[in-house]
């Protein structure tokens, strides 16, 4: 898998993975953590999960911009990524040694500020491993994106383990110690990481970048984001909503000034990558649902009966709290009135149900959210081999083209939820697995044509001296899909739900035709870029 690829991006693959096991981790647990009032979670309805979710993904994807940009300008990528492990690190296991609301907060806020010194930079020293130019750049961000997607397919059921046998701090603590590791396995790699340049050329730090930046942006983003968590709560649904649109308002700001200020020679390239951050907003709605209103279609709408595999996996992997009990019946410790809303087996109908007392193991809801990884790793070679047969063809499609695909087969996904919701009358019955199943699956081929690949298009269009910047405006057009995701969830028992995945269908399919109209222009200024980087290597 490594051949032909530069030896430091096995150690960046490790040190991705063991994050990713981590951050996946509590994504999976956390609705399901925030939502739980028997087992010593925070007990919140599903609207203030959602809110919380959303904004918690939101930011943790927000932060990067303020991280590529020091990074580019004082750190340096490799002391960034380890300063963001440890932080990340902290917070994990926050969450696990202060439960409650308030330790809660403060693990959560570690979490995001380490991310943001974290993501922009490894995902940065990835593009520079390879020269200028290198046929090889998309394929490596392949390989290092099913780095990725193994750390999140392991890591649930390790949470399902833990939190099912031991309790939630647990879950939480072994976020901690993966993110731990990553650290170990990153700084013990450093000599294979060495050719990789540590930042960006310097050139944007005249002018007192820290002064701009605070003026420009934090003041500004502080200032906005109360008046909209104070005024515009209304307008938007509510205050925490507000207040992450009005605060990221000057970020977007600086990104279009950023290009309005380059030189004519990046306006281009600047400009190309701008667009394309603005549209993919789109791709992350969808996806990041996964964590709230996919995992809600699991908790309460999938049928999840172990069957025949109760007796293997019941003590490791398996929700066994679903004894059916009557509401007379003094010894039963189970779920009592089986109609109720809060009972797995309101929605299943009577002659399916065991009988009153009998137990039914179920299988936890967060090993859903490993069947996309599960389907990265097993479908990355796949991909890879695909792409490299089309190149030896000279067939290939451009980076920006494979995009565009990425958001058409990712409408094809939505529809899958759409008849699932459909065949359930809404959520009157529950509904197969395998509607889930196969729904991580197709989106998972409009990931690994899209996700790495953008990736791949920032490291080749960044001009040098804002590499990590822009990447981080990447994770920025991440962050707003991922609070876009969280506030579509927060109509989950608001409207039909068969209405949230038809926005997410006819989104994607806008997303897709509008991706597709300015791939010409990208191409064009993809071929600029490099022409412009060959004259510029030939000059020194």
């Amino acid at each position: 898998m490594f051949k032909n690829h530069p030896i430091g991006l096995r150690v960046l693959f490790f040190t991705e993975m063991w994050e990713r096991f981590g951050y996946y981790l509590i994504l999976g647990i956390l609705s399901l953590y925030m939502i739980d009032s028997a087992k010593g979670g925070l007990g919140l309805d599903h609207t203030q999960a959602a809110e919380i979710y959303g904004t918690f993904i939101a930011l943790v994807y927000l932060t990067p911009f303020l991280g590529g940009l020091l990074a580019d300008q004082y750190l340096g990528y490799r002391r960034s990524v380890i300063l963001g492990g440890i932080l990340m690190g902290i917070g994990y296991l926050g969450i696990a040694l202060f439960p409650g609301r308030g330790g809660f907060w403060a693990a959560l806020g570690l979490i995001i500020l380490g991310n943001g010194f974290f993501k922009p930079c490894i995902s940065t020293i990835v593009g520079r491993l390879y020269p200028e130019g290198s046929p090889l750049k998309d394929a490596g961000y392949n390989i290092f994106y099913m780095g990725i997607n193994v750390g999140a397919f392991v890591c649930n059921f390790v949470a399902a383990i833990l939190r099912n046998r031991f309790g939630w701090p647990y879950a939480f603590a072994a976020a901690g110690i993966g993110m731990f590791i990553g650290v170990i396995v990153f700084i013990s790699g450093q000599k294979l990481i060495a050719g990789a340049k540590d930042r960006g050329d310097g050139s944007a730090a005249q002018g007192g970048v820290l002064r701009s930046l605070f003026l420009q942006v934090m003041l500004p983003a502080l200032v906005f984001g109360f008046l909209g968590y104070r005024f515009l709560g209304h307008a938007f649904g509510s205050p925490q909503t507000a207040a992450f649109v009005a605060a990221a308002l000057p970020v977007v700001v600086y990104y279009v000034l950023l290009w309005a200020r380059a030189p004519v020679q990046e306006k281009g390239p600047i400009g190309a990558m701008l667009a394309m951050f603005a549209v993919v907003v789109v791709f992350w709605m969808i996806f990041h649902q996964n964590g709230s209103s996919l995992t809600y279609w699991a908790e309460e709408n999938t049928r999840r009966e172990a069957g025949a595999l109760a007796p293997v996996l019941q003590t490791l992997y398996m929700d066994q709290d679903a004894t059916i009990c009557v509401a007379s019946d003094a010894s039963c410790t189970g779920i009592v009135d089986p109609d109720g809303k809060g009972s797995y087996w309101h929605n299943v109908v009577a002659a399916e149900r065991p009988a009153a007392g009998q137990k039914a193991t179920l299988i936890s809801t967060e090993l859903f959210q490993s069947i996309n990884p599960f389907f990265v790793v097993v479908l990355t070679p796949v991909v890879v081999s695909f792409f490299s047969l089309l190149r030896r063809r000279k067939r290939e499609p451009s980076t920006p083209a494979k995009i565009a695909w990425g958001m058409l087969i990712t409408a094809v996904s939505t529809l899958l939820m759409v008849t699932a919701v459909t065949l359930s009358r809404d959520g009157e019955h529950k509904v197969s697995p395998w509607w889930l199943f196969w729904t991580y699956g197709v989106i998972t081929v409009g990931e690994l044509f899209l996700s790495p690949m953008g990736l791949s298009m920032v490291s080749k269009l960044s001009p040098t001296r804002v590499t990590a910047l822009m990447m981080g405006g990447w994770f920025l057009a991440t962050s707003i899909g991922n609070k876009l995701a969280g506030v579509l969830a927060g109509f989950w028992e608001k409207i039909p739900l068969v209405g949230i995945f038809w926005i997410n269908c006819v989104t994607a399919l806008a997303a897709a035709v509008v991706i597709a109209v300015m791939v010409p222009w990208i191409k064009r200024a993809m071929a600029a870029h490099e022409t412009q980087v060959a004259k510029n290597s030939g000059g020194h």
